[in-house]
């Protein structure tokens, strides 16, 4: 038998421990026994040992040190991570050969494979991003340390849409989100209002149209998601960066292309077109949008012609001319018009026992247009790797007009014994007309050391709303007008308005983000205060703000999560609009003394990351509670948003939201959650739910590939949400003692590869949606109408019914 030179000393070391250990069983003296104990623990200190340490540091391509690098040996279940100094530690068993992976996200996968190693070594290992090793699989997700959670947006373009606002879609279904209209892209967030939610796009907030009041006359959003690179998504407990709202925080970075690349996309409810090209100082980006929900609406109970239309432009231009300066613009104009002639209506409802039929024969129009520009400019001077001074300018200016006159003859009969229970008539008119100018200056500052992330801003913004608005609607039931009095003629809703407000706010911030560790705990430490002040109420709010991550030593896959902060809601042009009544007429005024509303916010969550059937998940759960005070009640009809213009209530929320997140299926993305929530408010000494007390939600996004092809997959999405209380019209909050029925929607969609990597066109995607697959009649409001025993009968106003839906998408 030969002997290798290389394994030659291996094999002798292993020949003599063999010897000693034989001679020390064989010798009965203690005091020999004794000795040869000794060479046996000389022979193991001089190499004969089965463990060794490995040691080192973690940099980037730049020489910086990475953190939270993960470092283990999966043949031998050893898992560190490395600090902040980038620097490591980890004790092995020695082998022929141990492999060592190096991993985080954004960055490739690291491999070292050490040939018997032994006692103490040493390495400096250097990570480089992803997209420089194209065949590296980036196998990890980001760990979240903040309260903002990064989202996916790989199957945006592929996903069954049904307002083409993507990005509001993918919100919809995060845990603690709720929407119970799909003709709508706003959403609520944990019992919040439409209103709640702030939305940035490269670090500016932008606006809504204001007098939109249903699903039907919403169009595209400003967020184009064919532009989108990342978005950040946080239901409470955010950073002082994002502005007075007490709900959500949706933070939108739109992509610098470096290439020329392209998109077009095709369906029955509109089309898409973008275009990118960038270098390494330039890059420009074009989105042009088409929607027209004609084909949708046509499902609705309600017929008639509809008309609408909705169209978008948007361009985002980077230039970059070294590493100190960049300059960034953003444009953005949308033009849409919703034109409706409605014909006839008839609607079944109530049970099987207590059926009732209700017909209606229209006459009139409504033509509505939301004209909106919005721009933003920004240079950044940066003065080395660490300091950062950015000035961005931004502008919206909206111009809006919402005009109808409806005339509907309506009967109310017994679906079994076709009785007659009610006949009327009804009128409803409305001349409104908006038009609201905000500009802004923003000063932002940055600098970062090892384990501090410095941010400060400054905003002072200029507001001009000018509105003149009338509106009425007359109710004839069974010969008598509602509401009847015996000496005049009044209407059951009137409202007049013309106010002109000029205003400004100063915003300022400062946080900051402390990255330390004791021992192998790692922390993150984000605080920060917030201040602002409204020239038209005189109100100066300062909001402290503070969140805590932990990942602890025993086990680096749970991540610990806590928040806090007091939080408002600076009041904007509706929540200030009071009413007041004379002789059965109403005017809109504007309240000065309307203060913000606050929120004091407790939040505990938990991440575990972890492998089932050899797959990466990721179980998330968080706990929240919520002190209201100077709470501004308000009414919801459709989408439509109705302040009481007063500060007159308190309230609580409090809930618990649940996420399993993970490959369900190996290579894509699927996500379950479920929440439960609790949100009442007092009004004149009573408890009483939210127009938005949603007690529960589930949802689920399923993603999944035909077996032994990656051409064809499918996108599942469930919806089961419970409703939401209601009441008659123009009454107290009291009266909202009703609760419609859930809210259940399923929309599938299978896409088909139909080319895949090709040269001067990448891929081409065919796809077939079913929009409610199941045909569930879901309710969005209700119209009240009264019979002849003076009774009043709640009749539904159902959602959209089954629809197909066909898209070709082309990625250049």
């Amino acid at each position: 038998m030969s002997i290798r030179p290389q394994r030659y000393d291996n094999f002798l070391k292993n020949a003599i421990k063999r010897k000693i250990l034989s001679l020390y069983i064989l010798m009965k003296h203690s005091f020999a026994r004794y000795l040869l104990l000794l060479a046996m623990l000389f022979f193991s200190a001089a190499g004969f040992a089965d463990d060794f340490t490995l040691k080192g540091k973690v940099i980037d391509e730049d020489g910086q040190a990475l953190e939270l690098v993960t470092v283990s040996c999966l043949a031998q279940g050893k898992v560190a991570m490395t600090n902040l100094k980038g620097e490591f530690s980890i004790s092995l068993n020695s082998a022929d050969s141990v492999e060592v992976r190096f991993s985080m996200v954004g960055y490739g996968v690291r491999k070292r494979v050490f040939r018997r190693p032994k006692g103490k070594m040493t390495v400096q290992i250097v990570m480089y991003p992803s997209e420089a090793l194209q065949e590296i699989t980036v196998t990890e997700r980001r760990r979240q340390t903040s309260q903002t959670e990064q989202l996916n947006t790989k199957d945006l373009k592929i996903a069954p849409s049904i307002t083409g606002n993507a990005v509001e879609e993918l919100i919809q279904q995060q845990a603690g989100v709720s929407t119970h209209n799909e003709l709508s892209s706003q959403y609520n967030v944990r019992g919040g209002s439409f209103d709640e939610n702030s939305v940035y796009i490269n670090g500016v907030e932008i606006y809504r149209p204001l007098l939109v009041s249903s699903g039907q006359q919403e169009g595209l959003s400003i967020i184009n998601p064919d532009m989108v690179e990342s978005i950040g998504f946080s239901t409470g407990g955010f950073a002082a960066k994002y502005g007075d709202k007490m709900s959500s925080a949706l933070d939108i970075t739109y992509r610098k292309p470096k290439r020329l690349e392209g998109t077009v996309t095709a369906s029955l409810l509109g089309a898409s077109g973008y275009l990118g090209y960038g270098n390494k100082t330039f890059s420009m980006s074009h989105g042009l949008r088409y929607k027209t929900n004609k084909y949708l609406l046509g499902s609705l109970e309600t017929s008639g012609e509809y008309q609408p239309n909705f169209f978008d432009y948007q361009t985002y231009i980077t230039y970059r001319p070294n590493k100190r300066w960049e300059v960034e613009l953003i444009g953005y104009i949308s033009e849409n018009h919703y034109n409706f002639t409605p014909e006839s209506r008839e609607t079944s409802f109530g049970t099987i026992a207590d059926a009732k039929s209700f017909k209606v024969y229209f006459d009139g129009q409504e033509k509505d247009v939301f004209r909106t520009y919005f721009g933003t400019a920004s240079i950044a001077r940066s003065f080395g790797d660490s300091t950062k001074i950015k000035f961005l300018t931004s502008a919206f200016h909206t111009k809006e007009k919402e005009t109808y006159d409806i005339a509907g003859q309506y009967w109310l009969d017994d679906a079994q014994s076709s009785e007659n229970l009610g006949v009327g008539t009804y009128m409803e008119h409305a001349r409104n007309y908006l038009t609201a100018d905000v500009v802004s200056f923003k000063l932002v500052g940055t600098h970062k050391t090892r384990r501090h992330d410095i941010e400060a801003g400054l905003t002072y913004k200029i507001e001009n709303i000018k509105e003149t608005s009338r509106e009425y609607e007359m109710r004839d039931s069974s010969g008598y007008s509602i509401p009847h009095t015996p000496d005049r003629l009044d209407l059951i809703y009137t409202l007049s308005a013309k106010n002109d407000v000029k205003s400004h706010r100063i915003e300022a911030y400062i946080q900051d983000t402390y990255h330390f560790n004791k021992g192998d705990n790692f922390f993150t430490l984000n605080y920060g205060v917030r201040l602002a002040n409204w020239s038209f109420n005189k109100e100066t709010i300062v909001s402290p703000r503070a969140s805590l991550a932990l990942v602890p030593a025993f086990n680096p896959d749970y991540t610990f999560r806590f928040a806090t902060g007091l939080y408002y809601q600076a009041p904007f042009y509706k929540e200030m609009r009071d009413t007041v009544t004379v002789n059965g007429l109403t005017r809109a005024v504007l309240n000065e003394n309307i203060k913000s509303q606050r929120s004091l916010q407790f939040i505990a969550a938990m991440d575990y990351r972890f492998k089932m059937l050899n797959r990466p998940f990721k179980f998330s759960a968080e706990a929240y509670f919520k002190s209201l005070s100077n709470l501004i009640p308000y009414n919801v009809q459709n989408v439509k948003i109705t302040y009481f213009g007063e500060n007159l209530c308190s309230g609580y929320a409090a809930g618990l939201d649940l996420k399993l997140y993970g490959e369900f299926v190996p290579g894509t993305d699927s996500w379950l959650t479920f929440s439960l929530m609790s949100m009442k408010q007092k009004y004149n000494g009573q408890w009483i739910p939210t127009p938005t007390d949603q007690r529960y939600s589930i949802n689920l996004h399923f993603t999944d590939y035909f077996p032994g092809t990656d051409r064809w997959k499918m996108t599942l999405r469930l919806a089961f949400a419970d409703g939401l209380p209601f009441g008659p019209p123009h009454r107290g909050l009291e009266q909202q003692q009703f609760r419609a029925p859930a809210y259940k929607r399923a929309d599938i969609g299978m896409s088909y590869r139909a080319l895949k990597n090709g040269k001067s066109v990448q891929n081409i995607w065919l796809g077939l949606d079913c929009l409610n697959l199941f045909g569930i009649s879901n309710v969005n409001s209700y119209y009240w109408v009264t019979d002849v025993t003076n009774r009043q009968w709640a009749v539904p106003n159902y959602l959209t019914g089954r629809q197909i839906n066909g898209k070709v998408t082309v990625e250049l």
